[in-house]
């Protein structure tokens, strides 16, 4: 427990908050509504570093890998990357890193720091979405303890900036292909401003990923379930030698 304590307390301080740019607020105190102690702290969920040429390029081979995959033409071993894509979203197949997930089909990718592919909506730069990994030991998201824990740590201590009041509003837990994944939603609030957003986390391969898809608190009522299909989409599968 010390050392996922440890890994908190190095990332978190180099991970930028939920939105999708750094909000410009004066430092305030960050408290939480849930009305418990705080737990022990989990591993973080984001990578340092921006996404050089060679990424970029990754990123927009996986997309031509996707629409091959909707037109039968890509063949993989993994259930993951063979379900039919709903009308309004694109898949995004990165079998190089093992995940693939669903975003809307209007949104387009875009450089997110330290992530490794991101998208998101032509006008309204909040409403986006990006997957992240970094290196781990565990082997699956339960070795982090109880999820209720694991995530009340996890928004507190990384995702909330020192101006921002996070709230968790919901935990779920779901198995596909024997893998399992963390769905949560929570907001974000500063001062005049607020997000809301899904976070889906996983490990697997010997990673652990993290999808966040957000959006403006004031539109949230009317993307929430949209969203939602982004953060129960994803899923990772096995990389091969």
């Amino acid at each position: 427990m010390a050392s996922l304590q440890n890994l908190v307390c190095s990332v978190s301080k180099q991970l930028e908050p939920v939105a999708c740019f750094q909000l410009a607020v004066p430092n305030c105190a960050a408290t939480t509504k849930l009305n418990r102690a705080p737990p022990s702290a989990v591993a973080a969920s984001s990578i340092q570093g921006s996404l050089d040429d060679t990424k970029v390029t990754k990123r927009r081979l996986a997309l031509l890998g996707a629409g091959a995959l909707a037109t039968g033409l890509l063949r993989t071993s993994s259930a993951a990357f063979a379900e039919e894509v709903p009308k309004n979203y694109k898949s995004y197949v990165d079998a190089k890193d093992g995940y693939s997930y669903l975003y809307p089909a209007e949104w387009r990718d875009f450089d997110f720091l330290g992530h490794d592919s991101a998208f998101k909506d032509r006008n309204l730069a909040l409403q986006c979405v990006r997957v992240g990994f970094i290196p781990t030991e565990k082997t699956d998201i339960r070795d982090l303890g109880p999820m209720d824990e694991a995530i009340f740590n996890l928004v507190n201590n990384v995702y909330a900036a020192p101006n921002q009041i996070p709230s968790i509003y919901d935990m779920q837990e779901r198995t596909v292909d024997g893998k399992n994944y963390w769905t949560f939603e929570y907001d974000l609030e500063a001062p005049g401003y607020g997000v809301s957003a899904f976070a889906t986390v996983a490990i697997g391969n010997g990673r652990y990923y993290t999808l966040i898809v957000t959006a403006n608190e004031r539109r949230w009522s009317r993307l929430r379930n949209r969203l939602k299909v982004v953060a129960d989409s994803f899923k990772i599968s096995d990389l091969t030698a």
